[in-house]
């Protein structure tokens, strides 16, 4: 907070304690039925209430743009092997590039746990958690195309016009801490591309948005900037905060209705109440050695460390992303798969078991998977092309069923055949969890009611536990 109180009221002098509360008070009593106290109030508003009783009353959600490669990490097609370097009927399909014959995979994939799951070795630390996971290997989306298909994945459309995922939870549900960000995305650098459409709110109030934290630095001083103010104690914060949050309510009591304003009232007085939260939830320092060592050095394995305690605190939806740093689009070196693999798998693992060690895997869902997969054929010689016919995303506690497996691709994995879920359905599915029906979750704008899922979207009641 850098907004001097001696800028709104036009005096060059340092204003008068007196003077700041008579200004209150004056501005108070004309109010009219908005009231001085319920204007100062800075007690948690009640969340609004779900539709229904919900399995999960958070998300973590693990995302990884650029494309992960199914039939290399989660999807097992012990045929690409078999006829590689052919190009049957049920691969001769149209993706981003011109791709040429079956590309085997480049590493072995063994069974773990009591489901018998194929997982490749790729992921060995997730791998044995496969009997907490729900695969939903029925994915598919509209186009192979980067922009499009991260936005499809996290906002429901394919152009940067409606409102994110996270924002649609902030508006559906509300938030259980409001010293924090109900919606936090942890990021290094500027995030995935696509940026404001993964985290944005669109038409629905500004309030909702996510917050952006760039995950190169993991200090809490710097992590968000300006979280202290070098001119005044927070007595004095306090008040020049609610000067200023009056003048903008009589402002927008003048022009009705003003979204920005109304956004911008709500971020002043969160960024207030962050000063004393985030220092303390954001310093994984406080963390044991044990701890430290199960989620291992990398920054993605911090990431995921901030998430859950971020879940802790009531944060309704945390997205972390490798962003930049970590990329699946591999077209033309699949074997690069091994890097970013090798810079997430211990970090995902982490969260889980840290998540259910504490008791909190049942009520938190945790989501994995990219905006599409990769092509079972050769992008060039050994690189693999965007895939939007069929891919692969996982679910994690929240109420799913553990150890499942749901749908399939084709013996080649380049096509969703069973059980297919559209990403209009995950949405569905995912809304569903947590306690709300994505059908009547609607907001009025320009003429016409809005949802997350469009027009489409079917629940997949086969995964709920």
């Amino acid at each position: 907070m850098k907004i001097d109180a001696r800028q709104i009221i036009g005096n060059r002098n340092s204003v008068e304690l007196f003077s700041r509360r008579d200004m209150l008070g004056r501005l108070g009593a004309g109010m009219g039925t908005l009231g001085l106290a319920s204007v100062l109030d800075n007690a948690a508003v009640g969340a609004p209430a779900p539709h229904f009783a919900p399995k999960a009353k958070r998300i973590i959600q693990l995302f990884m743009p650029g494309g992960p490669s199914h039939v290399d990490t989660f999807d097992y097609k012990p045929d690409i092997a078999k006829y590689e370097g052919q190009r049957p009927e049920q691969v001769d399909l149209r993706t981003l590039r011109k791709t040429h014959g079956l590309f085997k995979p480049l590493w072995d994939f063994k069974q773990y746990g009591k489901s018998g799951k194929w997982v490749s070795d790729l992921f060995p630390y997730t791998g044995k958690l496969a009997d907490d996971i729900c695969f939903l290997h029925g994915m598919h989306t509209d186009i192979p195309e980067h922009a499009g298909g991260i936005l499809m994945m996290n906002s429901g459309h394919l152009q940067p016009i409606r409102p994110s995922m996270g924002a649609w939870m902030m508006y559906g549900l509300g938030t259980e801490n409001h010293n924090l960000p109900g919606f936090i995305v942890l990021a290094p650098g500027a995030g995935p591309r696509g940026t404001k459409g993964n985290w944005g709110t669109s038409f629905l109030p500004g309030s909702f948005a996510g917050t952006h934290v760039d995950m190169n630095s993991v200090n809490p001083a710097t992590t968000i900037h300006d979280l202290t103010n070098q001119r005044l104690g927070s007595v004095l914060q306090r008040e020049q905060v609610d000067l200023i949050k009056l003048l903008n309510q009589q402002h927008l009591q003048r022009r009705e209705q003003d979204a920005d304003l109304e956004a911008s009232i709500a971020s002043m007085e969160l960024a207030f109440r962050m000063q004393s939260a985030v220092p303390e939830a954001f310093d994984i320092g406080q963390e044991s050695k044990g701890t430290h060592e199960l989620y291992g050095d990398q920054k993605f394995g911090k990431s995921c460390l901030l998430a859950r305690r971020l879940a802790e605190r009531g944060v309704r939806m945390i997205m972390v992303s490798g962003g930049n740093d970590i990329h699946w689009d591999h077209h033309d070196r699949i074997a690069l798969h091994e890097r970013t693999c090798l810079e997430t798998d211990q970090g995902i693992a982490a969260l889980l078991m840290d998540l259910k060690q504490r008791g909190m895997l049942d009520d938190t869902l945790v989501m994995w998977g990219g905006e599409f997969g990769r092509s079972p054929t050769a992008d060039g010689t050994v690189g693999r092309d965007h895939n939007h016919f069929g891919f692969t995303v996982w679910l994690a506690g929240g109420g799913v069923k553990p150890g499942y497996s749901h749908g399939a691709t084709c013996n080649f994995g380049m096509r969703a055949v069973e059980n297919r879920m559209h990403v209009h359905d995950l949405h569905a599915t995912i809304m569903h969890l947590m306690g709300l029906d994505h059908k009547k979750l609607t907001y009025r704008y320009s003429g016409r009611d809005y949802r997350l899922t469009d027009v489409h979207g079917k629940v997949a009641y086969d995964i709920i536990a």
